[in-house]
């Protein structure tokens, strides 16, 4: 016990002298990659145990409808290797009869090429199997990959029709360039641009 001991505490001694030469910039950095990595490791963690962490209450209609009640659910479309979009609810219902996942404190992304193009969060969320719809609802919150920032009150995103569309309150802001508020947002398919409808107004920063 007293070499494990002993072995641990040269061990903290040696990473506080690599800490204490780092720069700023590199203290910054490895902070963030490993909150990145343990969060990637609690997301992945609870997705395998998914199945063992639920409730489950059968319907009152008789047959094999379930309703499963879900501690942490992740969703996520990959094709040939490359991920199109993955979204995280911290609780969550599944309706087999509907085939509806009912997700709350929802955040996710949108990916091309297997970079992230588009970041999202919300309160509230559904996956609709049926419909292949992905809608965010209540305090809606997107990021673009050129850093211009969107809320609305809904997010909708057409997984077969890759259409994305924000509506209700619609506010958009990139700093330093520009400001607009609208009825409604369309974000096209690179994540890129937007264009906005409805009763609208901007203002433009030189």
């Amino acid at each position: 016990m007293k070499i494990n001991i002993e072995f641990f505490i040269d061990l903290l001694k040696k990473g506080k002298e690599r800490w204490s030469k780092m720069t700023k910039r590199q203290r910054t950095y490895f902070s963030l990659a490993m909150v990145t990595a343990f969060i990637l490791m609690w997301a992945f963690i609870t997705a395998g145990i998914i199945t063992t962490n639920f409730n489950r209450s059968s319907l009152h209609s008789g047959t094999d409808k379930q309703e499963l009640q879900v501690s942490s659910m992740i969703l996520t479309e990959t094709k040939d290797g490359q991920k199109f979009w993955e979204i995280f609810g911290e609780t969550g219902k599944y309706n087999s009869e509907h085939k509806i996942a009912n997700l709350n404190n929802v955040v996710g992304n949108f990916y091309k090429d297997n970079k992230v193009e588009m970041s999202f969060e919300s309160t509230k969320g559904l996956y609709n199997e049926e419909t292949q719809e992905i809608v965010l609802y209540e305090n809606v919150f997107v990021v673009l990959k050129d850093e211009t920032s969107l809320k609305a009150d809904k997010l909708i995103f057409n997984i077969r029709a890759k259409t994305l569309d924000v509506e209700g309150n619609v506010r958009i802001n990139k700093k330093n360039s520009f400001k607009a508020t609208a009825e409604k947002a369309f974000i096209d398919s690179d994540y890129s641009r937007f264009r906005i409808q409805g009763k609208t107004s901007s203002k433009i920063y030189n």
